[in-house]
């Protein structure tokens, strides 16, 4: 007979009821969520200049909250145990020390709700951990593959929605990357070309691996067409990050084929994001996108003309006195080297969660001091929000305690999903530990945004599960 509560109905009683197996199909559905919520919401600020990307936050509180619920349920059925309990407590320390950092911040509101235009607040950093603790606590290993097409279908919205930036260069802020750059650069919606480089790099990933793995005909090529997709969409970003993730994509299939013992045939899995991206390049050398005739990576003028101060307004421009915006490793160790300059004056508690921008401003331009502070923060020549290395971006927003923190999540998440990896040496282990690898490698040229994060904190909880093939009907 099923346990109730002071006699109270079985039916009012299922989570205490629930197993395991139904637990993980549950908190499933919090991965697809986390995976596609953010981009089905930000379709609204790109289709209506009016709306703001406020509405992109909604995806992440719907997901998140429904991972809050699952998250609860996890804590009270003791799913939480074992390895999982290091890095579940590690990302709840580094929740709570945002906290401190918002309340020592320039601005609550801002740390409480993020910058208006990026919304990586505390409330975005709780619902990551709610989705990071309830995809630790799935049990079945079929749950992998619910994960792994949740990250190519959000793949695929965001490639498609590309690809009508790239061949109109309408539904996009990065027609123009300069004054006289007409690239049409894809930004997906992602919002950012960068912040969508390193989404389809997880996208990628996911889909070769589904073709490795797969016996199917049909799945082997929907993942085929799918990474070939990818490759080219992350080619249009005109970024630096785009090639490095598709190498870093590369290097880790192989290693999976020989992990799980492939055959050496799946490795021509690999030709077609590769050949996608050579007609990319074609294309463009051609003149048939945009107004430009020559292909180039634009990450700086990208990150802090196109959309930190012309899409976002949470930066001045740039200020070519003191760094070369053409060229792109000048600008990203610029921008290294000021943000640990900011996390050494604010060691403890940062300069607030999404708040990097604050301290550097030094003038009202021409407005009064009552003037809103996004046009404020636009006066300010040679000002950035964000430093492209999520480990120098996490100590100078919110302090060294929170980096610590950070790694106290991603480290112990690698080594236990390596360790089960190397144990069990099936397709479901190998792309926990690959996904979670190739986002915490991603984020030393790259920093968490709403579109990335919840599918990254999603692989990563899972890496940190005690998966297994047949789940216990037990009822605990």
């Amino acid at each position: 007979m099923a346990r109730t509560l002071f006699n109270s109905s079985e039916k009012s009683n299922f989570i205490l009821n629930m197993t395991e197996e139904q637990y993980s199909k549950l908190a499933s559905y919090g991965l697809i969520g986390a995976c596609l919520l953010v981009p089905l919401f930000t379709i609204i600020p790109e289709c209506f200049s009016t709306a703001t990307y406020t509405f992109s936050s909604g995806g992440l509180v719907i997901a998140g909250v429904y991972c809050m619920i699952m998250a609860m349920i996890a804590l009270i059925k003791k799913y939480v145990n074992g390895g999982t309990v290091l890095p579940v407590c590690a990302f709840a320390a580094m929740l709570v020390w945002s906290v401190i950092s918002m309340l020592d911040s320039y601005d609550i509101a801002v740390g409480m709700y993020g910058y208006p235009q990026r919304g990586e607040g505390v409330m975005a950093i709780l619902f990551y951990c709610a989705i990071f603790v309830s995809a630790a606590s799935i049990k079945t290993e079929n749950s992998v593959d619910t994960l792994l097409k949740g990250i190519i279908a959000a793949g695929l919205l965001n490639s498609v929605w590309a690809l009508i930036q790239v061949f109109t260069g309408k539904l996009t802020h990065y027609r123009f990357i300069s004054l006289d750059i007409d690239a049409n650069a894809a930004s997906g919606l992602a919002q950012s070309p960068l912040f969508l480089a390193m989404l389809l790099t997880l996208s990628l990933t996911a889909a070769l691996i589904f073709a490795v793995k797969s016996e199917g005909k049909k799945a082997r090529i929907i993942s085929l067409v799918s990474a070939a997709l990818f490759g080219f969409v992350m080619i249009m970003t005109y970024t630096v990050i785009a090639v490095c993730g598709m190498v870093l994509a590369a290097v880790l299939t192989i290693a999976v084929v020989f992990i799980i013992k492939a055959p050496k045939s799946r490795l021509l899995t690999l030709l077609a994001p590769a050949a996608a991206a050579v007609l990319a390049v074609v294309i463009v050398n051609a003149g048939a996108v945009g107004g430009i005739s020559s292909y180039k990576f634009y990450d700086a003028r990208e990150l802090w003309w196109a959309d930190s101060y012309m899409r976002a307004g949470s930066a001045g421009d740039f200020n070519s006195d003191i760094v070369n915006i053409d060229d792109n490793v000048d600008v990203y160790l610029y921008l290294d080297r000021k943000g640990l300059d900011l996390a050494s004056r604010f060691p403890l508690t940062g300069t607030g969660p999404d708040q990097l921008v604050y301290p550097q401003l030094y003038t009202w331009g021409t407005l009064n001091e009552n003037a809103e502070m996004p046009d404020v923060i636009v006066q300010n020549r040679g000002t950035f929000d964000r430093v492209y290395n999520e480990y120098i971006y996490t100590a100078a927003t919110r302090g060294y305690p929170s980096l610590i923190t950070l790694l106290a999540v991603i480290l112990p998440a690698l080594f236990i999903s390596f360790k089960a990896m190397k144990k069990r040496r099936n397709a479901e282990t190998a792309a926990v530990f690959i996904l979670t690898l190739c986002g915490a490698l991603m984020f030393l040229i790259s920093c968490g945004s709403l579109a990335y994060s919840p599918i990254y904190w999603s692989a990563a909880g899972l890496a940190c599960a005690s998966l297994r093939k047949k789940t216990v009907g037990s009822k605990k």
